[in-house]
């Protein structure tokens, strides 16, 4: 009998495992928790260093961005799991917002950001089903290609 599909049973079963949660790099906390809401501050697209710089539509195309995308999510459920434990506490990611270095003319924003949506449903589930703006900008912090940034709500009555 297969053990029941959790969180951090689907990220075991993917094969992720979350980096570090990053620390702030300017006056701003990373995550705040107040109660059970939770509001993780907007993550670059690093593992061990940055990963993507640029912007869309210029030197980056689709599938860079999705992947920056995903390292932004990567980043977004280590914070997530720093607040509440376990990602196993999450009982609904609510609001994504993704912003996208890019051209004036580059109009695939919602493709670039289901990089990290993706992420989110693969490892959440059904609680990782969110509202979501995905929104292009002329420049991020450190050149990065795409930042993200997420609030979330925990369950009462602990991980499930």
């Amino acid at each position: 009998m297969s053990a029941p599909a959790t969180a951090e049973g689907r990220l075991a079963r993917l094969g992720l495992e979350l980096p570090a949660p990053p620390a702030a790099v300017a006056a701003f906390e990373p995550v705040v928790r107040i109660g059970t809401t939770v509001y993780v501050s907007g993550q670059i697209a690093t593992r061990d260093g940055l990963v993507v710089t640029g912007r869309l539509g210029d030197d980056v195309d689709v599938a860079a961005g999705q992947e920056a995308a995903r390292l932004c999510g990567m980043n977004v459920l280590a914070q997530l799991r720093s607040a509440a434990g376990s990602l196993d506490a999450v009982q609904r990611l609510v609001k994504v917002t993704v912003f996208i270095a890019c051209t004036p003319g580059f109009t695939e924003q919602p493709q670039v950001a289901d990089g990290a949506s993706r992420l989110f449903a693969d490892v959440l589930g059904a609680a990782g089903a969110h509202a979501r703006a995905a929104v292009g900008v002329s420049a991020l912090p450190a050149g990065s290609a795409v930042e993200v940034e997420a609030v979330a709500v925990l369950r009462t009555d602990g991980p499930s």
